[in-house]
């Protein structure tokens, strides 16, 4: 594990140096179907990304955003989205991070989440706990709804759904509502500072990193059914143990 570690925390940190060029300098934008942007930042962290894993891990296969999926026929799949949050990337604002992951057998075993202006790296292995910036970090213990911040990102499914109304009276009865979104909300829950996370717009290489961080800090993370994450995955509902389960029931 801590090889695969080692080598997901150096590709992480090699990808900021592109990333911070482009960030600080100027760069053209593209669109992707699904109207979703991508830069010359993006592609560049994938490409470096991939080449350190590679070489560590020749047989591994490999999962990522703008590249797609090799498998290489392995065992080991590395997760990989260079630059989540390419939105706030364009718009000049530092809330976006690089996310790398590595399942084996369809289970997340190490996760990666760094965040370069903000200067953040969170990490975990499982059955390793979870780590911000080399200090241990842990879910809170909040346990009740009305004691309890909760923080929605993409919503966009969600609102187009019977869930709606559940997730108003849900905001409604909590102690505050917050809308940090991409990485910075799951960094912030992992950390005790927030109590739950809910989205309905997400995609595995989005938050696998992010979910094992969770985990491992001591929360629960499932889609907005209860399902574990997997390839699959579009949704999220992550909170302490005791929350979780009461969201649970309110957004059914």
């Amino acid at each position: 594990m801590r090889q695969f570690l080692e080598t997901a925390m150096k590709a992480a940190t090699a990808a900021s140096i592109p990333i911070l060029e482009y960030f600080h300098g100027s760069f053209e934008v593209e669109t992707k179907p699904g109207q979703t942007p991508v830069t010359a930042a993006d592609r560049e962290a994938e490409q470096l990304i991939r080449r350190i894993i590679s070489k560590d891990f020749p047989d591994h296969g490999i999962f990522g955003e703008e590249f797609g999926r090799s498998d290489r026929d392995s065992e080991y799949l590395w997760l990989i989205d260079p630059l989540d949050g390419t939105k706030s990337f364009v718009r000049g604002y530092g809330m976006f991070s690089t996310q790398i992951a590595l399942m084996h057998r369809d289970e997340i075993v190490v996760g990666v989440s760094n965040a370069p202006v903000m200067g953040e790296m969170a990490r975990a292995t499982r059955g390793g706990g979870a780590w911000l910036e080399g200090e241990p970090i842990n879910i809170s213990l909040i346990s009740e709804i009305n004691e309890a911040s909760i923080s929605t990102g993409n919503l966009g499914t969600l609102a187009r759904s019977g869930r709606w109304q559940a997730l108003g009276e849900l905001i409604a009865r909590a102690n505050r509502g917050r809308g940090y979104g991409d990485y910075y909300h799951y960094h912030r829950l992992a950390s005790g500072q927030l109590d739950a996370v809910i989205e309905s717009d997400v995609n595995i290489l989005d938050i696998a990193a992010l979910s094992l961080i969770v985990e491992e800090a001591g929360g629960v993370f499932s889609d907005l059914s209860g399902e574990a994450v997997g390839l699959q995955t579009s949704s999220v509902l992550a909170a302490t143990p005791a929350l979780h389960a009461q969201l649970l029931t309110m957004l059914a």
